[in-house]
């Protein structure tokens, strides 16, 4: 690592392909930006400050993501690749177990864990997030620092006083792609189309609504470990069958979510499907072809340029996302839907899915929406069934 180096950015070689902090070094930095917030939290709990010096828990949130095109406009700089990857972590709480008490107490979280301003970079590689061999070179180290912290304590002087401190990593700001890179698992294509549980996508047409999570890091590395080694000696496609797609060695630790973000582009991305078929009434024709299937999409993007100002986009992102799914744009795709019968349907698809939105764009539902979330299982079923 290159913690610790007095230089400026500017001075770094021109071959460097990447910058990082020494991950312990990081987190005593965190900690000490903290260190009022702390002393505030063990005072408004009543804990006498100097018999509170060990016992403290610290959770962190561990993020990484490619940052897309970061190649320069007009040259003159180095040659990097033009594509870069950002590791980073969240303090998202402290707490501490004072002898007496038998449970945990909180006395610092994180207000805005999903701001920038408190996600604190680890790590900035000029490295594709695809290119799997660069990308594990490169964060190897981390790993074995974070494996080396978990089982240490952090001795730190906080208000004066010297504090112990333990770590617990939760590596859930890892969007589908990375988690799947991560975790040894097939890519997006894959039948196996889950990265929180084993369903395949037959499987998962059929059954919209239950499902249990399967995979763990633990799990997966067995997985691997059977398909490395083909105990039972099968056939290639029993093999993969038995271990559900991983075919990788799992590389870092991640607690695979669905982030809102995405959450809202998938959705967007099967309603604009829906909106299609429904203008060309899929339901009554055995095998469209695809000119009639581009006439349809021409439809749509006909109508939602002309009634609501939105331009087709090549791929889904997140503003379209969030501008497509509203109830004024079933009223507009309505207009070119035939039947009362389906636009009715439509409607009541898209009030439900705008019930169930605050559940996840919320950053703790069971707060700031409990009517939605107690409804969510029911309207999650209604939904599959529509």
């Amino acid at each position: 690592g290159l913690s610790g180096w007095a230089s400026s950015v500017d001075d770094i070689p021109a071959d460097t392909i990447t910058r990082r902090f020494r991950y312990d070094v990081a987190l005593v930095s965190a900690l000490k930006d903290l260190e009022e917030d702390i002393m505030d939290g063990l005072r408004e709990r009543g804990m006498e400050d100097s018999t509170c010096t060990s016992g403290f828990s610290v959770m962190i949130k561990e993020s990484c993501d490619g940052m897309g095109d970061v190649s320069e406009k007009h040259g003159g700089g180095p040659i990097v690749p033009e594509k870069a990857v950002r590791f980073s972590f969240t303090v998202m709480s402290v707490s501490v177990l004072v002898d007496e008490r038998e449970k945990e107490v909180t006395i610092f979280t994180e207000p805005k864990p999903n701001s920038e301003m408190s996600c604190k970079p680890l790590c900035l590689m000029f490295v594709d997030e695809s290119d799997h061999e660069t990308l594990t070179a490169v964060l190897g180290p981390i790993v074995a620092e974070r494996n080396a912290m978990k089982e240490s304590r952090l001795i730190l002087s906080v208000g004066g006083l010297p504090r112990s401190f333990r770590f617990h990593f939760r590596g859930t700001g890892y969007d589908e792609k990375m988690v799947r890179e991560m975790e040894g698992l097939e890519a997006s294509g894959s039948t196996y189309v889950c990265t929180l549980c084993d369903s395949t996508r037959a499987e998962a047409s059929q059954n919209m609504v239950l499902h249990s999570i399967t995979r763990s890091h633990d799990e997966n590395l067995d997985r691997y470990e059977i398909w490395r080694t083909n105990p039972f000696s099968e056939s290639a496609d029993e093999l993969r069958d038995r271990v559900k797609g991983v075919s990788a060695k799992p590389f870092m630790e991640t607690q695979p979510t669905l982030d809102a973000l995405h959450c809202d582009i998938g959705n967007a991305a099967e309603f604009y499907k829906i909106f299609q078929d429904e203008i060309g009434e899929v339901y009554q024709k055995v095998n469209p072809s695809r000119e009639e299937r581009r006439s349809w999409r021409a439809a749509l993007d006909k109508q939602l340029r002309k009634k609501l100002k939105l331009k087709p986009v090549m791929r889904m992102n997140g503003n379209y996302a969030r501008r497509l799914m509203t109830q004024e744009t079933v009223e507009v795709v309505c207009e070119l839907v035939p039947s009362e019968e389906r636009r009715e349907a439509l409607r009541e698809l898209m009030r439900i899915y705008l019930q169930m939105k605050p559940v996840w764009r919320a950053t703790c539902p069971a707060k700031e929406c409990p009517d939605q979330l107690c409804r969510y299982s029911f309207n999650s079923q209604r939904f599959a069934d529509l």
